[in-house]
């Protein structure tokens, strides 16, 4: 089938069998039916449904090249300017949908296999049948709209298990046998966000640091459905709650992060990408330009979720009377400058695209990295304002049960504003509330400071491409030069 819609998605989930660990127990029914999941499969069928909304739907698909059918605009594979603009403006339509708090919605992943798509060829090197694998799968997500998740991190014990035990003993994922079928792989990985209300999931994890071994290599990449086999997850508690207005982000974009176990799974042969060349496993993520391609998909989310808060923080401050406070103005005016900088940062992406010597374009570089650089420190700043604008109002915040007690007049009366209701203006500090104090909004800020590695790793990022270009140290050498003589 090509672009799902809501229901079909939902469904897909539903029919799942993949054993997933709850609270020390392990979860019967359909994921749409608990509440760590209903809330996020929800808003995402939503996102599905508007591929189908006759007001964007031109947007947010093209036509396939196998069959002509209509296919997620995130697949695109961008081959000129223009088709950036178009991936941009179909991004940007889901990202206002869950105002950029779904760091793994499904145009992230369509992303980074569109990414990996595009580098296939470097595959033949090993094997042409790892290349057309790569290009097969990408084609078979895009076609039938799956929705993945990926396994890239393992846990900690694994990789030290990788230095210090012998291949056999290592607890490192790695192909443990070899079939007919395909490659028996075991271990474990983290942080596969959303793998529970995903319909696959994309392995790529960095080879353990251990001597390498023909037979059971720890360097691979392949892609598979969630319920093989063998596959088990394990869920972290969840922040989710029934009440929107109790909990209006968690009850609506409540991610869940998974443990992902292979226990013995049995990866087909065509579902694999490459097994056992190191250096393979460096070059096709790097010559892919997954932070690249991936970067203009985060960026259009950075830029919804900083015009989300920003509103917040506009409207905590008409509350409160504070428009003409200096220290408000002053705070107020960084993150707009920061949103401006990032809107800014966009445009220059697409409008310095650059060939990626395969026949397909790329946002600029640079101004994507440093997007990647502020935005960890941008949000939490964003944040920290919210915090201290409320102040204790942050704090003392009734539910919505309160509303409809006989504590309802009092509340009525006391908690009103000079131009809200006071359960509208309640409303505005429960919001607030789960921004800057409540686990939905922590994990917000740990996932935005560490979306893509700590500041050391995505600066040297930026760094290197910076020291690419001799540009601006040429004009300088110039200049002095033409003083000397």
């Amino acid at each position: 089938m090509p672009a799902k819609n809501g229901i079909q998605y939902c469904e897909r989930i539903d029919a799942q069998t993949v054993p997933c660990w709850y609270k020390g127990e392990l979860l019967p029914g359909k994921r749409s039916e608990h509440i760590a999941f209903s809330g996020l499969m929800k808003t995402q069928m939503n996102m599905y449904d508007l591929q189908f909304d006759p007001e964007v739907t031109d947007r947010m698909l093209y036509d396939s090249p196998a069959d002509g059918k209509p296919v997620g605009m995130s697949f695109l594979p961008p081959t000129h300017a223009n088709d950036l603009r178009r991936r941009r403006e179909a991004m940007t339509i889901w990202a206002q949908t869950h105002h950029g708090f779904l760091g793994r919605s499904p145009d992230y992943m369509n992303t980074a296999i569109m990414a990996f798509y595009t580098a296939a060829d470097l595959l033949n090197e090993l094997s042409p049948q790892y290349a057309d694998n790569l290009k097969n799968y990408y084609a078979y997500c895009r076609d039938n709209d799956i929705t993945l998740s990926h396994a890239f991190i393992q846990p900690y014990a694994s990789k030290l298990s990788g230095q210090l035990d012998t291949t056999e003993d290592a607890i490192a994922a790695k192909v443990v046998d070899r079939t007919d079928e395909g490659l028996i792989i075991n271990g474990a990985f983290m942080m596969a966000t959303q793998a529970a209300t995903s319909d696959e999931i994309f392995v790529y994890p960095s080879p353990s640091p251990a001597p390498f071994d023909d037979e059971n290599p720890f360097s691979f990449s392949f892609a598979v459905p969630n319920d093989l086999p063998g596959i088990s997850l394990i869920s972290r508690d969840t922040y989710a709650d029934e009440s929107k207005y109790n909990y209006p982000l968690s009850s609506r974009y409540e991610e869940m992060d998974n443990i992902v176990i292979f226990d013995h799974v049995l990866v087909p042969h065509d579902r694999i990408f490459f097994a056992g060349d190191e250096q393979m496993s460096s070059t096709l993520f790097k010559e892919s330009h997954f932070h690249i391609h991936a970067g203009h998909q985060v960026l259009s989310r950075y830029i919804a979720k900083t015009e989300f808060v920003l509103g917040t923080i506009q409207l905590l401050i008409d509350t409160l009377d504070l428009n003409y406070e200096t220290h408000v103005v002053e705070k107020t005016a960084r993150a707009l400058a920061g949103l401006e900088s990032l809107k800014a940062l966009a445009i220059a992406a697409e409008a310095g695209a650059i060939p990626d010597g395969r026949g397909f374009i790329l946002p600029a570089p640079k101004p994507l990295m440093a997007a990647n650089l502020i935005y960890p420190k941008l949000y939490p700043e964003m944040i920290e304002i919210l915090q201290l604008l409320s102040s204790s109002g942050m704090i003392m915040v009734p539910q919505e049960e309160d509303f409809h007690s006989g504590s309802a007049e009092s509340l009525n009366l006391y908690l009103k504003g000079s131009d809200m209701e006071s359960k509208e203006r309640n409303a505005l500090f429960r919001l607030i509330w789960e921004l800057g104090a409540g686990s939905f909004g922590g994990r917000q800020t740990q996932f935005e400071r560490f979306f893509f590695g700590n500041t050391i790793t995505v600066s040297n990022r930026l760094y290197s491409a910076g020291s690419y270009d001799a540009s601006q140290r040429e004009r300088v050498r110039q200049f002095l030069a033409n003083h000397v003589r």
